[in-house]
């Protein structure tokens, strides 16, 4: 393939990177281990973790781990959010020669299950918090060694023995549970300390995680990512963030704000995994939700690099309090999970000095394949050129490129790319082509510069007598009016033109009327483009990690069609 979008390249970024420089993701830790000891590594609630304590930690659960009979390539289950028993839990089970299968702690029961039996868990590191989720669906899953942590465990003494307290009888946000055989996770890290670790013998071709999709196009499914993967990935970011980090004044430490889920795998390969290869400092921050919480949290450090999804960076941007966050360090504002839109990368520029630099990834692709250039200064549009090592083809529905600039399904070959779905060879051919292409079922268009815009998903478009309609699109351009906050556009049936365009608003004017906005839209769409619908809404659905949910507002729309009819 002819990589022409490697002329777009940033001068300094090389075409190719080399994933097998690491035998696995623990020789790269281990050399982190050695070489930043001393340094911190995360920090959460004010309790800071050094590389050396997490050395020792993850060892000693690992060695427990062990200790349990479970054999090489065990899958372990991690329900938290973002605390820092999650780091010391990863590393473990990584170094104990497992597979990490993370879990979304705010689950139902049911979700919780089938990823459970999916998977085929034999032990899971669950918060306290959810341990009653876990107990409702023990019995229909595979696990049997359960490990529980708390809150303030890991934050020592008596602030740690308060926030326990505090969580538990104040704010009563650990439901009531009965795990008779579970263990505590500081009684595991004691155990651990009297057993042996055994160094596990790591292949690149290993799992090293299975990040379940979300779901919302489907069945949740297992992504299956090898050491190798994400080794490739977390090498393909660094290199690639390096025009951005290397302008002065250069940092000897990089902080990194970590307010996305280490779930989800933006935050999971972005900030744990590339954070303790260079040694940086994470900021976790367990519920980046409670925005005023967030912002207090942000007061305190002098950041540089801040990964977020779009309604993340609006929701902090339109808090009271966003102007007394110091942004003198920022060097990097990442933009992923759903399409960042121009009002809120203009607004996030103005304040912060910095562009939203948007990427594109999936969970089977580690999940960066996209990424505009680290020294962008202006917005694009568009989310950019694929990484070192990838190849994007634009492909029709039988596989066949389609002309430059015309759109088609976003394919993608490179190291990163998954090795296939847990247990799922069915749907691993749907999705996977003969010379390794992983088709990400988005449509998107590639100029002759190599950038990449991205259309839409498939499913998503809407048909309005014949013509595409793209709901990103609409939704970018609705946000730009200055009484719209958020906004998510579906079709709707309709007897004349087969769908129409219905948007959904969030006011951030509460005198905004429908009449106006209509008026807008008018003004800046082609007619078959327009909303024939909105409806305001005091919110709207959205996934965990802040990624708005058409799928339920589409469902929804359904119910009330079929009720009507």
């Amino acid at each position: 393939m002819d990589k022409f979008w490697l002329n777009s390249y940033p001068p300094g970024v090389p075409a190719e990177i080399d994933p097998d420089q690491y035998r696995s993701l623990v020789q790269m830790f281990e050399e982190s281990f050695q070489k930043f000891g001393d340094r911190n590594a995360y920090v959460c609630m004010d309790k800071f973790l050094t590389y050396s304590e997490l050395d020792t930690y993850s060892k000693k659960l690992a060695a427990w781990l062990q200790s349990r009979g479970l054999k090489k390539g065990a899958r372990v289950a991690v329900m938290m959010p973002n605390v820092l028993q999650y780091p010391i839990a990863i590393t473990a089970i990584l170094r104990a020669g497992y597979t990490v299968v993370n879990v979304n702690p705010l689950y139902t029961p049911r979700e919780l299950e089938h990823q459970l039996a999916d998977s085929g868990s034999e032990a899971i590191i669950v918060l306290e918090n959810f341990a009653n989720t876990l107990q409702q669906v023990l019995t229909k899953t595979p696990v049997k060694h359960i490990v529980v942590a708390s809150m303030g465990e890991m934050l020592g003494g008596a602030k740690g023995m308060l926030v326990n307290f505090v969580v538990r009888n104040v704010k009563k946000m650990v439901p009531e549970y009965a795990l008779p055989n579970a263990v505590r996770f500081k009684d595991a890290l004691s155990q651990g300390e009297r057993m042996t670790f055994t160094p596990a013998d790591i292949a690149s071709a290993d799992v090293a995680f299975l990040q379940y999709t979300g779901g919302t196009t489907g069945v949740s499914k297992g992504a299956t990512l090898t050491h190798r993967n994400i080794i490739a990935n977390i090498l393909q970011t660094e290199v690639w963030a390096k025009p951005a980090l290397d302008q002065a004044p250069v940092v000897e430490q990089l902080t990194i704000v970590c307010a996305l889920p280490l779930y989800h795998i933006f935050a999971l390969t972005a900030c744990a995994m590339w954070g303790t290869r260079v040694g940086a400092l994470n900021i976790l921050i367990p519920n980046p939700r409670d925005i005023g919480g967030f912002i207090k949290e942000l007061q305190k450090y002098k950041f540089n690099m801040l990964p977020a999804v779009n309604t993340l960076y609006n929701a902090l941007l339109n808090h009271p309090e966003f102007e007394k966050i110091d942004f003198s360090g920022l060097k990097l504002s990442n933009g992923g999970g759903m399409a960042v839109q121009q009002a809120v990368n203009d607004k996030w520029k103005k304040a912060t000095g910095t562009s939203i630099i948007e990427g594109y990834g999936l969970s089977e692709t580690s999940p960066v394949a996209t990424c505009n250039r680290a020294d962008m200064l202006e917005f694009t549009g568009n989310i950019g050129l694929p990484m070192p090592s990838t190849d994007i083809a634009i492909v029709d529905d039988d596989g066949v490129p389609v002309p430059l600039g015309e759109p088609g399904e976003i394919a993608i070959r490179g190291p990163q790319v998954m090795a296939g779905y847990w247990n799922r060879p069915d749907e691993t051919a749907k999705v996977m082509t003969a010379d390794g292409y992983f088709k990400s079922g988005d449509v998107g268009v590639m100029d002759a510069n190599g950038y990449v815009k991205i259309v839409d998903r498939k499913k998503d478009m809407i048909l309005v007598s014949g013509f595409n309609v793209y709901p990103n699109e609409l939704e970018g351009v609705i946000a730009m009016h200055p009484g719209v906050l958020e906004c998510a556009v579906i079709g709707v049936e309709d007897e004349h033109s087969g769908e129409a365009v219905k948007v959904f608003v969030v006011r951030k004017d509460p005198n905004l009327t429908v009449a106006q906005l209509m008026d807008y839209c008018k003004q800046q769409l082609t007619g078959y483009k327009k909303p024939k619908y909105i409806e305001f809404r005091d919110e709207l659905p959205k996934t965990n990690v802040g990624k708005i949910l058409r799928r339920v507002l589409r469902d929804e729309q359904k119910k009330i069609e079929k009720q009507a009819a």
